[in-house]
């Protein structure tokens, strides 16, 4: 197994490569000796390469700049909802090569692994990475309200079906991990992450290092209160986040409202077009959302948050409005938020399955 050493020289060239060794040296706190110690049997081995000469600005040689090897491997992300897998490949750096989604035929474990191996059976990725709403205690989903299971070793059970090692997590943990090694939250070394769509989701990373709990899985940020005259959620909470951002509370909202059944989609159209009612939803989802990243900011105390899922739709119909509560909620001596919106949707969600699967396979490497 790999030394923390090891491990942190690997991480940075994966997530910060091409990089010269003066910038490794001065982000891993080596002396250059230590560095050319540390890489060298990751370069004998293939893992890492030394690309050609470039000037950087300094006087001196030029630098052989060190990055991950191509021969890598391809990376596989599945995230499955109730209804869908959702699945991408990836190269080494979480970089979208091709992405698909396949309805779900059934939710009993087995066939959803079945599945999910028919879905890559023309590739053998060196890891593939799952990811599903609820709580994930290392290969086992505890419970997934979604698919309705408990205590399910799913990670063993698709690991034995494609003969390639399975990381199986908490779909928000993973596009959390994404989101800090690969993607808008790169290099901030803290930040929240928030999600709407047909959930809410809630992650946070702190000095670099993404929070991990049980609590994860448990859908908390979901029944915040953001509204006193809100709708009410399945649990009776009156103007949580549950009832106020989800897709499908704001949907049954607007087609109340305008006496026909309309879908998320139509919805935020309406809005867009200037229908009343659907104006007042969405107005109202709005200010909820702004409130919802003041709320993070303030008491995580990190004044940058990256916004996901595949309803984020609704900042993209109503960013002013969004912007404006979460300044009203936002004490002015405290530093201005710093907005990243992810639009990918469920792709985002299973690049996030594919970024764990990398993190487990950069901890596999063996040097020996």
């Amino acid at each position: 197994m790999l030394t923390d050493s090891e491990k942190a020289l690997a991480r940075a060239v994966l997530i910060h490569g091409p990089i010269s060794r003066s910038a490794l040296t001065s982000r891993l706190n080596l002396s250059p000796a230590s560095l050319t110690r540390l890489a060298k049997p990751f370069l004998d081995r293939g893992f890492l390469i030394e690309l050609d000469d470039s000037a950087d600005g300094s006087v001196g040689r030029p630098v052989r700049p060190l990055d991950i090897s191509p021969g890598l491997g391809r990376f596989v992300g599945v995230k499955i909802t109730g209804e869908a897998l959702h699945v991408v490949t990836t190269d080494a750096r979480a970089a979208l090569l091709d992405a698909r989604s396949v309805s779900l035929t059934s939710t009993e474990p087995a066939a959803v692994a079945m599945q999910i191996r028919d879905s890559i059976s023309s590739e053998r990725p060196p890891g593939v990475g799952v990811s599903l709403g609820g709580s994930v205690r290392g290969s086992v989903a505890e419970f997934s309200p979604f698919l309705g299971w408990e205590e399910v070793p799913f990670g063993a059970i698709l690991e034995d079906l494609v003969g390639v090692p399975v990381t199986l997590e908490n779909d928000l943990v993973a596009l959390t991990e994404a989101e800090r090694w690969f993607g808008l939250g790169r290099g901030i070394p803290g930040f929240t992450v928030l999600t709407i769509g047909a959930g809410i989701g809630y992650g946070l990373v702190v000095n670099g290092e993404v929070v991990r709990s049980r609590q994860a899985g448990v859908g908390l940020a979901g029944h915040l209160p953001l509204s006193a005259n809100g709708p009410v959620c399945q649990l009776g909470h009156r103007g949580c986040a549950q009832a106020m951002l989800t897709s499908g509370s704001i949907a049954a909202q607007v087609s109340a409202s305008v006496q026909r059944p309309v879908d998320y989609g139509e919805a935020l159209a309406l809005a867009a077009a200037g229908d009343p009612a659907a104006r007042t939803v969405v107005d109202a989802a709005a200010d909820a959302l702004g409130r919802f990243v003041a709320l993070a900011a303030n008491l995580s105390l990190q004044p940058a948050s990256v916004l996901a899922g595949e309803g984020m739709g609704l900042f993209a119909a109503a960013e002013e409005r969004v912007r404006a509560a979460i300044d009203a909620d936002r004490d002015p001596r405290a530093d201005p938020i710093e907005l990243y919106v992810d639009e990918t949707g469920f792709t985002a969600w299973a690049r996030g399955a594919a970024a764990v699967a990398i993190q487990a396979a950069v901890d596999r490497i063996r040097l020996d």
